[in-house]
């Protein structure tokens, strides 16, 4: 997986615009993530831990750290890929046209970097009606640091019993 530590653009309190040329993306970058960011790749579909997931926390970019989803955004598409309903801000995305393989689509980039994330459809639940069809592998997440203080704390309250 890509690791933040060999990425030196990767922050998660940083949101200046990130621009580099494609040879550094494919250095800091692992494969996967390479391929899926900066090159429009698409991972198959229910390949994603994230897909499934239900934990409680935010969203980031892979390549770069931005903030993109709150997990309470997340929902069940069953289209294949962790799907969101709401970004995380408005700078959070970036809206393009997308009209490849005949078909007309709305990509999702990255606001930060100009990763590819995945393709926004108007299919979603309420409240926006909007159905955000992500690749995970361009997401790193994090838990949520309530949850995890909760979590810690009930289980040494478990333990005591």
């Amino acid at each position: 997986m890509n690791s933040p530590k060999n990425n030196p653009v990767y922050s998660k309190n940083d949101n200046s615009k990130v621009v580099l040329p494609d040879e550094e993306w494919k250095k800091i970058l692992s494969p996967e993530v390479y391929t899926i960011a900066r090159q429009k790749g698409t991972e198959r579909p229910w390949s994603s831990k994230f897909e499934t997931s239900k934990e409680v926390g935010t969203y980031y970019c892979a390549a770069c750290g931005n903030a993109l989803f709150k997990s309470d955004t997340k929902f069940e598409s069953g289209c294949g890929w962790p799907s969101f309903y709401e970004p995380i801000s408005k700078a959070a995305i970036i809206y393009t046209p997308d009209n490849t393989y005949g078909m007309r689509r709305t990509e999702v980039e990255c606001g930060r970097c100009k990763s590819h994330l995945g393709h926004v459809f108007d299919d979603g639940p309420p409240p926006t009606g909007l159905r955000y069809c992500i690749n995970g592998v361009v997401l790193d997440f994090e838990k949520a640091k309530e949850a995890e203080k909760k979590y810690n704390k009930d289980t040494n309250e478990d333990r005591k019993l």
